[in-house]
C-alpha cells in the first residue's frame, strides 16, 4: 500500500512539472498560426517586449505572422517615434524579391507625401536592392535601434542605414496611419 501511494505521488509530481514547464514555456512566447515569437527578445545590446502579434491577410491567402516589439520599459506603442523598436515577419507562402521591392515602393509612395517620399527615395532604391526571395518558414526583421535600420532575412543583416525618417518610413507600412491592414496593425500594436 505504500509503494503504491508512493508511486502515485511521483506520477503526480511528474505531472505538475510538466504542467507547469508548459505553462512557463506558454508564457515565455506567444504562437500566430504555428509561428512562435518569444516575449522577449535581445539584439545590439538591448532587450525588447513583445506589444503584440497578428496574422496579416491579404485578400484570400494568409500571407504572414508578425510580431512587434519596443525596448524594455516602453509599453506605449510608438512605432513612428525614434524608439528602438523590432518587427519580425514569418512568411507562409514563396515570395520573389522583385515583388516586395515593388511591394515596398508602392506603398510608400501611396502613404508619404511627394516630399516625404523624395526624401526617402535613395534609401529605398538601396534597401530594394538588398531584398532576397523567401520560402515558407522565413523570417524578415525590421529593426531600429536608436541609430541604424536593419533588414535581415533568417538572422543575416541584408541592409543598414541611420536615417531616422526612412526608419518610421517602413515601419509605417505596417504600423502607419494609413497601413497595409489595419486589423494587422492593432493587433500588432497590442490594440485588439
Amino acid at each position: 500500500m505504500q509503494r503504491r501511494n508512493t508511486r502515485t505521488l511521483l506520477v503526480a509530481a511528474l505531472l505538475l512539472s510538466a504542467a507547469l514547464s508548459a505553462t512557463s514555456a506558454t508564457a515565455s512566447s506567444v504562437t500566430e498560426r504555428g509561428e512562435r515569437f518569444d516575449r522577449v527578445v535581445e539584439g545590439n545590446g538591448q532587450r525588447y517586449t513583445l506589444l503584440g502579434s497578428g496574422v496579416f491577410r491579404y485578400m484570400i491567402w494568409t500571407a504572414y505572422a508578425g510580431a512587434y516589439y519596443q525596448l524594455e520599459g516602453e509599453r506605449e506603442p510608438q512605432p513612428l517615434s525614434d524608439v528602438p523598436r523590432r518587427l519580425e515577419l514569418a512568411y507562409f507562402h514563396e515570395i520573389a524579391a522583385e515583388d516586395f521591392a515593388e511591394a515596398t515602393e508602392k506603398t510608400l509612395s501611396d502613404s508619404l507625401t511627394l516630399y516625404e517620399f523624395n526624401q526617402v527615395k535613395e534609401n529605398l532604391e538601396q534597401l530594394n536592392q538588398q531584398y532576397r526571395d523567401v520560402v515558407p518558414g522565413d523570417r524578415y526583421l525590421l529593426s531600429w535601434d536608436g541609430e541604424q535600420l536593419r533588414l535581415a532575412l533568417n538572422g543575416e543583416t541584408l541592409y543598414e542605414d541611420n536615417s531616422a525618417e526612412f526608419a518610421s518610413a517602413m515601419f509605417g507600412i505596417w504600423l502607419g496611419e494609413r497601413p497595409l491592414g489595419e486589423d494587422f496593425r492593432d493587433a500588432l500594436l497590442g490594440l485588439n
